[in-house]
């Protein structure tokens, strides 16, 4: 099968909680909502380009637990490619989120399952086999060996993979076509500030990036061009996968070849629809 993009990356089942705000050490607080639905950024991207109509596979490791039921069923529901979605005898893996009524959040995540995301011949078969592959929330081994693979490389390597800079994300970045951060992670991932950082990832090399601010918007920077693009106006329910949405709706609309600013407009107002609701999708 050949597909239009492979995620690789986490699979969770996420806890969420609506509370009216956050807890002081030793406090307590009641929970107005609870709500629990898988999540994770491997999956949340998978979900997202599926429903804008593109053929999508996932690459991830769940548990051959309840929860992994859950979830498994949730992607071939939803008509994400599950071939490479591995059930091991170890826990799914599991995300706490509280969030306030302002929509900011805290998290605890137990990696579980996602732990022993590694990559076999068949995986690498898998990637080649897509026009796209997206990396997102995968230790720099994992990123390492699929990204030499890829035909086409989206990269969203987040706080945790960002904290390696430059040198050691090297054999990744050096084959990335688009490179999706925050505007944290610029700073994170290059050791400079953010007008810097930006600057010196499109001397660096990367041909596309494409950093989401909050509530200023998103911004894209070429080699040639810079485009900005406005937040939505939304009330923000919850932040969790926005990320994921705005990444699965830019590479849906690049993919069919749309100009740069349908594709950072399609982005922010798929962000927006996520963060209007509790979860990733």
């Amino acid at each position: 099968m050949v597909f239009d993009v492979v995620s690789v990356g986490t699979c969770n089942m996420d806890f969420i909680l609506k509370v009216p705000q956050f807890v002081e050490p030793d406090g307590e607080m009641y929970i107005e909502e609870v709500k629990k639905i898988p999540g994770g950024s491997g999956l949340n991207f998978a979900v997202k380009t599926t429903l804008n109509g593109l053929n999508t596979g996932l690459i991830a490791k769940i548990g051959k637990d309840h929860h992994g039921q859950i979830i498994s069923h949730k992607l071939q529901q939803k008509r994400v490619d599950v071939s490479r979605v591995m059930k091991i005898d170890i826990p799914t893996g599991m995300s706490f989120i509280s969030v306030d009524n302002h929509g900011k959040r805290s998290m605890y995540s137990y990696m579980g399952a996602n732990e022993k995301l590694n990559l076999y011949k068949d995986d690498f078969e898998y990637i080649s086999s897509a026009e796209i592959l997206y990396l997102s929330g995968t230790y720099w081994e994992v990123a390492y060996a699929a990204a030499k693979h890829a035909n086409t490389l989206s990269f969203a390597p987040g706080a945790l993979l960002s904290t390696y800079g430059i040198d050691k994300l090297d054999p990744v970045l050096s084959k990335t076509e688009i490179l999706f951060l925050n505007e944290k992670e610029v700073e994170i991932l290059t050791g400079l500030d953010f007008k810097n950082g930006i600057n010196f990832l499109i001397e660096y090399g990367i041909p596309l990036l494409v950093v989401t601010l909050g509530d200023k918007g998103s911004i894209l920077l070429t080699k040639n061009e810079i485009l900005k693009c406005p937040a939505k106006k939304i009330q923000v329910v919850d932040t969790t996968g926005a990320g994921d949405a705005f990444a699965a709706g830019f590479i849906s609309k690049w993919h069919n070849e749309k100009p740069l600013k349908s594709c950072l407009n399609f982005a922010s107002e798929s962000a927006a629809d996520c963060i209007g609701n509790l979860g990733g999708i």
